[in-house]
């Protein structure tokens, strides 16, 4: 058996006189897809950072193959230094690397390569690097949040990139769906120390679940043997003086093991405080339209949105999401059509910009609005302090200004200072950013039992699938189609997933419902290819389906580049090709069914 590409044993960190790493072990081979998980400060992102050589542990051992190569992608890539982004990306290049494959993930993400790294958004400075970070194909992939700040056609485009892979893959993500579909392995970095499944993550939580739960009886085993001990001490028969300190000796350590023991950290506790209970009509929008520059972001959009609906907003990133949200809640004028809003509506809002957080107020003030140390849910008075512990934050942090907060704890912020005011609305932009997986699962159930109306833009898949009734689509040049059910079964009804650019794909023009086409074109018939292609078609989609299956089977083997790599390469150039036809296939049946819907009325 090769020996691991990389390995890191017992490694240790102390971060500001606390230590973050205690006893942390990683072993990545070949072809390994291992995911990274843990809560929020538990120190993922620094064990990834270790693994990559960015930061030398205390102690423990890191050891890497001499001739594998390593790439990693950090959660805030830095693109300083460079003219442009195609510097950036070639400077990630090994000496035998071929510049096309550059190129190549460029254009797939969406950037030409000559933007200047100033100007960049955070989602395109991500692109950027992770362009960077795939062109060489390395041995190793670490990857910290490689979702971050990308849309769901992104997110949809890097899972397939990375399934066709040979590297092996480390993730930190908070996308439950994105390592379902990539991980075969998962390392949980709990209390400083890691824990290894040598399974996905599909069957993680249930495993960890039962881990804690085992530490729960064993704590209780020590308690009752402390108690038993304790009881000896004080009321047992005297026997000789050896024998006592020996029992007495035992009876410390096992007192000292109960006290050093580390306890999980707690669970957040999520309420939302609700207010009076408004009209049945909640919004109604008639024909509205807005466009910037000639551009139409919204064209022609009717609906109605009744109290306890679940809306949700997907979309590329610029197709007007945000924008859509603010004619929808009354904070921007449509150019045309109307929008009313229902009777006794209390809104609260979670920004996607983190922007109405003031980096000076401290935490206690950003919670109460100042002047106070008390909290009001659901008509009762709570302490401040009491309310930060539902959302983990320590009470020494109460006077800590929000400007030295992590990303992570910003969002647990603001989402508790949202989640305080009373509602019966709840409008909520990209509420998953930056949290955990155990505060999504709180946050997911919480809004379930919620008894108002929720408007929400996410691109989490799962979250989406969790939440929402309905769900609003871009469609592209302003046109925006509802369909009943999660982001799946919107999948399932719209035949194909969200594009990535749209200003350069086709599919999302053929699916477009609000322009139809001239009445000249209408009013023919299908020709005789065409009907024969509606009929095979489908067929034929089928049968590339199961032969792109059979060959993702066959590359599922993490040992076959090692074993057969002229039968990996002849698998992955007759997938890529294979995919090719489907898509292409699946394609030319939309245009001719849509066309057919059309002739038909």
């Amino acid at each position: 058996m090769a020996p691991p590409l990389l390995t890191l044993q017992n490694v240790a960190l102390t971060l500001g006189g606390k230590p973050l790493i205690s006893s942390a072990d990683l072993s990545v081979e070949r072809g390994d897809r291992i995911c990274l998980v843990g809560r929020n400060g538990s120190g993922k992102s620094t064990l990834l950072k270790i693994a990559a050589g960015e930061i030398e542990p205390d102690g423990g051992a890191r050891f890497f193959q001499p001739d594998a190569t390593v790439r990693y992608l950090p959660q805030e890539p830095d693109l300083s230094g460079f003219p442009d982004v195609h510097s950036f990306v070639v400077a990630g290049l090994g000496p035998s690397d071929a510049d096309y494959r550059a190129h190549y993930l460029l254009d797939a993400l969406g950037l030409t390569g000559s933007e200047n790294p100033k100007n960049l958004s955070g989602g395109e400075a991500r692109r950027a690097a992770l362009a960077r970070a795939l062109a060489p194909q390395p041995d190793i992939l670490l990857l910290d949040e490689p979702t971050n700040h990308l849309d769901l056609p992104a997110i949809e485009w890097l899972e397939s990139e990375l399934a066709g892979l040979r590297s092996a893959l480390v993730i930190i993500s908070h996308d439950r769906r994105f390592l379902q579909n990539l991980s075969r392995s998962a390392v949980w970095l709990d209390r400083g120390a890691t824990k290894r499944l040598d399974r996905g993550f599909g069957e993680f939580e249930s495993w960890r679940d039962a881990v804690l739960e085992q530490e729960e009886r064993d704590a209780q085993k020590l308690d009752r043997k402390i108690v038993a001990e304790e009881h000896w001490v004080r009321y047992g028969v005297t026997a000789r003086r050896k024998r006592n300190v020996r029992r007495m000796s035992e009876l410390g350590a096992l007192r000292e093991a109960r006290r050093t023991a580390t306890k999980a950290v707690g669970e957040v506790k999520i309420s939302v405080a609700e207010g009076l209970v408004s009209g049945k009509l909640v919004v109604e929008a008639e024909k509205i339209a807005k466009s910037y520059d000639d551009r139409p972001i919204v064209k022609g959009l009717s609906l109605r949105m009744l109290r306890g609906d679940r809306l949700a907003l997907v979309g590329p990133n610029g197709a007007g999401k945000t924008t859509l949200i603010n004619l929808l809640t009354g904070v921007l004028p449509p150019d045309s059509g109307s929008v009313r809003l229902g009777a006794n509506l209390q809104m609260a809002t979670l920004d996607q910009r983190r922007a109405a957080l003031d980096p000076n107020a401290t935490l206690a003030d950003t919670l109460t609005g100042g002047g106070s140390d008390w909290v009001e849910i659901n008509g009762e008075r709570k302490h401040v302090i009491g309310y930060m512990k539902d959302f983990l934050f320590p009470p020494e942090q109460a006077r800590t200004p929000t400007k030295n907060l992590s990303g992570g704890e910003r969002a647990r912020l603001l989402l508790a200072r949202a989640l305080a005011q009373p509602s019966n609305f709840l409008v909520l932009d990209e509420p998953t950013n930056d949290l955990d997986l155990e505060t999504l699962d709180l946050l997911q159930e919480t809004l379930s039992d919620y008894p108002g109306t929720l408007l929400l833009v996410s691109h989490d898949r799962d979250f989406i699938d969790r939440v929402a009734g309905s769900v609003i689509a871009s469609e592209g040049d302003g046109a925006w189609v509802e369909y009943a059910g999660g982001y799946s079964d919107m999948l399932r009804q719209r035949g194909a997933g969200l594009t990535l650019t749209p200003a350069r794909n086709t599919p999302e023009k053929k699916l477009r419902r609000a322009d139809p086409r001239p009445a000249a074109e209408v009013k023919r018939r299908l020709s005789f290819s065409e009907k024969h292609a509606l009929e095979t078609l489908p067929a034929q989609i089928e049968h590339l389906r199961a032969k792109a299956a059979k060959l993702h089977e066959i590359l599922h083997d993490h040992d076959l580049y090692a074993r057969d790599p002229k039968r990996f390469a002849d698998a992955t150039a007759l997938l890529a090709k294979v995919e090719a036809e489907f898509a292409a296939a699946e394609d030319r049946w939309l245009e001719l069914e849509i066309l057919r819907e059309e002739l038909n009325g």
